[in-house]
């Protein structure tokens, strides 16, 4: 049995492949190295992991294939990943980990090429040539960069919210909906766990009001400045400007993705919310892909 797993700092999806093409899907807490600690992945890995799978009757030791993509498998944090995962699985078992974006490359170009992006909770990009990235901008975290994500668009909606730059009816419904004081904001991103998950929940907002023209200026300002600050040195190296994209920003949000490529000189091509269906026809297309 194959294990494609893609992981999200908000979420973690478990596909279980047959040899048959059957599939069964589980979901965990998401799981990123480079934001949380070894203790919190340890607790999803190794305990919610094999706690849901015997609630479906799913063996582990079924599994002799693991095709992990992840957000913050960075060169340095994989081998975090590989060593829970072999404390769960067989010793066995033929590991591979790769970064979400290349899980995105696979998912939405398979072997073609094209400039993919990620737009969920955190933000990535690079360009693809159908095997491997060519060139890759930095996303630089929720902190410094991951301009056109969940957390990215939270942030500018607090500072919209909290500096009175929005309409004040809309500033009222902020607190009354999400029933909290800049007080509360401030504690929950600079004293509690997973600040980037907070911030990515507080984009909701945008959701709910997005027929508003000065929400949908703050979504727009969110997808110009990704692709202003991420994506034109992929132009400049001669690609073509269209913008594919996964995550669940991408999908709700399509509509304002469009307008921003547009005002910009993209246009955008192939969107998913999520890339694990794109991600079951790239290996059973191609059974060998692990090898390659």
């Amino acid at each position: 049995m194959t294990l494609i797993v893609d992981s999200g700092s908000t979420k973690t999806d478990w596909c279980f492949l047959s040899h048959s093409n059957a599939t069964l899907t589980i979901q965990t807490k998401g799981i990123n190295p480079v934001v949380q600690s070894q203790e919190e992945i340890r607790q999803t890995i190794e305990t919610e992991l094999p706690n849901k799978a015997r609630q479906e009757a799913i063996n582990l030791n079924d599994v002799d294939k693991i095709h992990y993509y992840g957000a913050g498998c960075v060169a340095d944090k994989t081998h975090i990943i590989v060593q829970m995962l072999r404390n769960v699985f067989l010793e066995n078992a033929e590991i591979t980990v790769e970064s979400d974006i290349m899980a995105a490359c696979h998912a939405l170009c398979g072997r073609r090429e094209g400039m993919v992006c990620i737009l969920g909770t955190g933000s990535n990009s690079c360009l693809y040539d159908g095997q491997q990235m060519t060139l890759h901008t930095p996303p630089l975290g929720f902190i410094l960069g991951d301009e056109g994500s969940g957390a990215a668009l939270g942030k500018i909606i607090v500072n919209a919210v909290f500096k009175r730059l929005l309409p004040e009816q809309l500033c009222q419904s902020f607190t009354e909906e999400t029933r909290m004081q800049m007080s509360d904001i401030i504690n929950n991103v600079y004293r509690q766990p997973s600040p980037n998950r907070f911030l990515a929940s507080l984009s909701q907002f945008a959701a709910r009001h997005i027929d508003n023209p000065a929400i949908e200026r703050l979504v727009i300002m969110n997808f110009e400045q990704f692709i202003n600050n991420n994506l034109r040195q992929y132009t400049s190296s001669g690609a073509a400007p269209v913008i594919n994209a996964i995550g669940s920003i991408a999908h709700y949000y399509s509509r304002q993705l469009q307008k921003a490529a547009e005002n910009n000189g993209f246009t955008v091509g192939k969107i998913l919310k999520s890339p694990m269906s794109g991600l079951i026809e790239y290996y059973k297309m191609n059974p060998l892909a692990e090898l390659i």
